[in-house]
């Protein structure tokens, strides 16, 4: 049930919470603003606090006291004052036109510089461009809006907040509405015994490097030269996997745009030096895009060694037979892959726009073989109950706040390998009828909580009982630990649909396609695995009769 929240200051609170835990774990590597910030803010009155806290979850650094106005807060400009005096706030600042622009409201603008009629008439943006080479300066904002009434400020410490949210969460992704969604029982966490040193950033290189890393990505997103973003990466400590992961994200990410420009030389570039998953297969096919075949396909042959996954070992037999023929070799031999079974239907158009997925539920459904929409929901879930004690194991660096929905390695190449014993007795439950009892006293204890593998609100008890009474439990451990494998690209590719026969205690998962389309990558790789651990698994291609 979501709760109504008492406490009108509970925002602050949560702000205090935030510096009391960062400096308790991360005063070694705090530099002297961070140190002050922390010292000082808990001196200032209730009022100021408050509204600096306000400030701070807002978007922009500049306000109005009009658009700050809080019951509990009072009078928006004397609590401004003492925030003023210690610096962390600006009073009046100097603001260009287009910075004035985004405090007012048109009519505001209109009687400011009189516009004539016809300019009243226009958007706020055609207005702005109309006046920007008469008023090209900067004034107060009293001087620019004499005798409004009201204050301006700029807040100070936008930058110094966020890398403080930074440290606490460890990514720039959650930010201070994790703990309103929290307070009002909106979002669930596990509760995860960590240590006080339990921390995500070791030196304060890695926090750096990852301010650094943020700001290259936003370079990039607003259109700066990937050339100049690149000279800019930072290196990243060499035993910190997930910054490096992050940095060799970013770089694949500007590799893709290279080659999108038919740049392939640095494209490649890029590429040959990155390890994220499938950068060696875009090198092979930019090295074939610049009419280097020679040289992609003895990078295919290296590759097809060891593949790093089942997705890059799919791309290279797709590029395979057509390295050979650009190179005059013989074609390789044809890869059989095992096949799902196929169902053709022709049904009339629903009279209401409906998914294919819920016509041919629909359709195949009956009392005594019922057919769920349950895509990569059922899988993951049943997975994520059996094994939570291991998903949410405190091992070092895993966890280091309370808002964690998973792991911070959930990604890592050695994900499973650091909790080898952890897996190993879950999985183990499915030698025997424990992993029931396990599975559904999970779904009782933890409901709600947030987890990477919990899809809650398609879950409920006849579900999860049908799905244990019907796939046998060593389907179950095959599909577990093809999640393990790869847990990034293993999550999604699951079929649509999962057909229960109750009396005989069987299933069949069901991929369905309409008119015009076609499997993807993902999904052909669960089907080939499906098919070939003898896993009941159909293809079900939908036509609409005439």
């Amino acid at each position: 049930m979501i709760k109504v929240l008492d406490n009108a200051f509970y925002y602050l609170d949560n702000f205090h919470q935030v510096l009391a835990w960062i400096g308790d774990r991360y005063d070694d590597l705090l530099i002297a603003e961070e140190r002050d910030f922390i010292s000082a803010f808990p001196t200032l009155p209730q009022a100021s606090r408050a509204l600096l806290v306000r400030m701070v979850m807002r978007k922009g650094t500049l306000f109005r006291a009009s658009k700050l106005a809080y019951a509990e807060i009072g009078s928006t400009h004397e609590a401004a004052r003492p925030l003023a005096a210690l610096g962390l706030i600006e009073e009046d600042p100097l603001l260009d036109l287009q910075q004035l622009f985004d405090l007012l409201q048109k009519p505001e603008i209109g009687k400011i510089f009189q516009l004539t009629p016809h300019l009243r008439q226009l958007r706020k943006a055609e207005q702005l461009a109309a006046l920007r080479e008469q008023y090209d300066g900067q004034h107060r904002f009293s001087n620019w809006y004499e005798g409004s009434g009201d204050h301006a400020y700029s807040n100070l410490t936008q930058q110094l907040c966020d890398r403080l949210r930074l440290i606490f969460f460890g990514n720039y992704h959650q930010d201070w509405t994790e703990f309103v969604l929290s307070d009002l029982g909106i979002y669930q966490y596990e509760k995860v015994a960590f240590s006080p040193a339990a921390r995500g950033f070791r030196s304060r290189r890695d926090i750096d490097d990852f301010l650094m890393l943020h700001q290259c990505h936003e370079r990039f997103v607003d259109g700066d030269d990937p050339a100049d973003v690149i000279r800019d990466l930072p290196p990243c400590s060499e035993d910190n996997e997930w910054l490096r992961s992050r940095r060799d994200k970013l770089t694949f990410t500007i590799a893709q745009h290279l080659e999108k420009l038919a740049d392939w030389k640095a494209a490649h570039a890029l590429y040959a030096g990155c390890h994220y998953p499938g950068a060696r297969a875009r090198a092979i096919r930019v090295l074939e895009k610049d009419e280097q075949p020679r040289e992609a396909f003895d990078l295919l042959q290296v590759a097809l060694q060891a593949p790093e996954s089942e997705a890059e070992r799919q791309q290279l037999l797709r590029m395979a037979p057509r390295l050979a023929r650009k190179l005059g070799h013989a074609k390789p031999p044809r890869t059989t892959l095992a096949q799902a079974l196929r169902i053709d239907l022709s049904l009339p158009p629903p009279e209401e726009p409906n998914y294919v997925e819920f016509v041919v539920r629909d359709h195949l459904t009956r009392d005594d073989a019922p057919v769920y929409y349950v895509e990569n929901s059922l899988i993951n879930s049943l997975f994520g109950l059996l094994c939570w004690d291991a998903v949410f194991c405190p091992i070092p660096g895993a966890f280091f706040h309370p808002y964690h929905r998973g792991p911070a390695d959930l990604h890592s190449a050695d994900f499973q390998r650091r909790r080898a014993q952890q897996f190993a007795h879950c999985l183990a439950q499915l030698d025997g009828d424990q992993y029931r009892a396990t599975i559904l006293a999970n779904y009782t204890a933890k409901h709600g909580i947030q987890s990477p593998f919990l899809y809650w609100e398609a879950l409920d008890e006849d579900l999860i009982g049908l799905a244990l009474d019907c796939i046998p439990a060593l389907h179950l451990r095959r599909a577990f630990e093809r999640i393990l494998l790869d847990i990034k690209a293993n999550r999604s590719g699951f079929p649509d649909l999962i057909q229960f026969w109750p009396a005989e205690r069987r299933y069949n998962m069901i991929e369905v396609k309409g008119p015009g389309d076609r499997l993807q990558d993902n999904q052909l790789r669960w089907i080939e695995y499906c098919a070939a651990h003898q896993m009941p698994i159909s293809v079900c291609y939908l036509q609409w009769a005439a």
